[in-house]
């Protein structure tokens, strides 16, 4: 089948909009940018003047279009579900930024909207489109690692207090949560990708010393937490946005043939039987430290690209809302424990 260059809208303007808008201009002879939308005029203008691309005023302007097919939806994480359920209504498949919302039950919300519109919904968790992590995966496809034995996650990333000075950043009612579903949500979902959800999760999350009533803050920037697997695999997660100035964030897999790093884009394989694999990056932050656009935008190309070709050869895309929906309910696991003091079961999510 051809691939066909569609007709697609932008809802949402903020940081988060430059990887993709530079996404939209690589891929123009796929996509036709209908228009951007913020309810700000000077965000639109200032997105206008840097990238070149159409802006429009008014939401429905996206929505009623007939010959739009597709939103790229980069709004705050608690308009989601109310906007997912208004492009399924208008019969436009969607690209989200994540996390699927600021809420479980929001997050729910949004894939059973699409699923009941018979619509696509994409979901940007960019990581599983590393090179490092694409090969990772198909070594452990094949094989190479052995019986997985033990793994760690570690995301030691700073944010600035400019950073949590925007309004609403880091607050449970805009954000939904903190360093787990707003930063290590990606490598969370990479981890996933890997090993699968645990069985069950049990932990600690707080917010630090640096990020007192005083900021606004109510959600985590500190977790550390373990998880058990029905294999008998046991894995931890160290996850900050206090640890200055930022580090490579990380996965570590020991099996029974073998050790996997993955530290930034760098992938470093020892297999027992002497063979050694080195590719990648040398483990540069990639949005870790202060500024958290540091990085190239070649992984969101990745996932718009893997989203029009789904929508032309009706698949689903790579990470859709049923994927996304499991790095969720690990982050919701893990947070319950941290509440409640207990072990909390996992299990697939609803």
């Amino acid at each position: 089948m051809s691939e066909t260059r569609r007709r697609m809208g932008v809802i949402g303007l903020g940081m988060a909009s430059a990887p993709h808008a530079q996404s939209l201009i690589d891929l123009a002879g796929r996509v036709e940018v209908a228009g951007c939308f913020s309810p700000s005029a000077d965000r639109r203008a200032a997105f206008a003047a840097r990238h070149g691309l159409p802006v429009v005023d008014r939401l429905e302007a996206l929505l009623e279009d007939p010959a739009l097919s597709a939103i790229l939806l980069l709004t705050p994480p608690d308009t989601h579900a109310e906007l997912v359920a208004r492009c399924a209504a208008a019969g436009k498949h969607v690209l989200l930024e994540k996390p699927l919302d600021a809420t479980p039950e929001g997050a729910r919300a949004v894939v059973s909207a699409m699923e009941a519109a018979g619509l696509t919904l994409g979901v940007v968790l960019q990581h599983r489109f590393r090179a490092s992590v694409e090969r990772l995966a198909g070594l452990m496809r094949d094989g190479a690692l052995g019986r997985p034995l033990t793994a760690a996650v570690s995301v030691r990333w700073w944010r600035d207090a400019a950073y949590y000075a925007q309004p609403g950043r880091g607050e449970k009612a805009r954000d939904g949560g903190g360093v787990l579903l707003t930063q290590a949500i990606h490598t969370l979902d990479a981890f996933v990708s890997l090993l699968g959800l645990p069985d069950e999760v049990a932990g600690f999350a707080a917010t630090s010393l640096l990020r007192g009533p005083d900021t606004g803050m109510d959600t985590e920037d500190v977790v550390a937490a373990a998880l058990r697997y029905g294999n008998g695999m046991l894995a931890t997660v160290n996850a900050t946005t206090a640890a200055y100035p930022g580090y490579p964030e990380r996965i570590e897999i020991a099996g029974t043939g073998g050790s996997a790093l993955l530290a930034g884009d760098r992938l470093e394989v020892q297999l027992v039987g002497g063979e050694r694999i080195v590719e990648g990056q040398d483990g540069a932050t990639l949005g870790g430290g202060a500024d958290p656009m540091a990085f190239s935008h070649q992984h969101h190309r990745a996932v718009l690209s893997d989203f029009l070709d789904a929508l032309d050869h009706g698949r689903r895309p790579r990470v859709d809302g049923r994927e996304a929906l499991k790095v969720h309910r690990l982050i919701e696991a893990l947070l319950q424990a941290a509440d409640s003091g207990r072990t909390v079961a996992v299990g697939e999510p609803a």
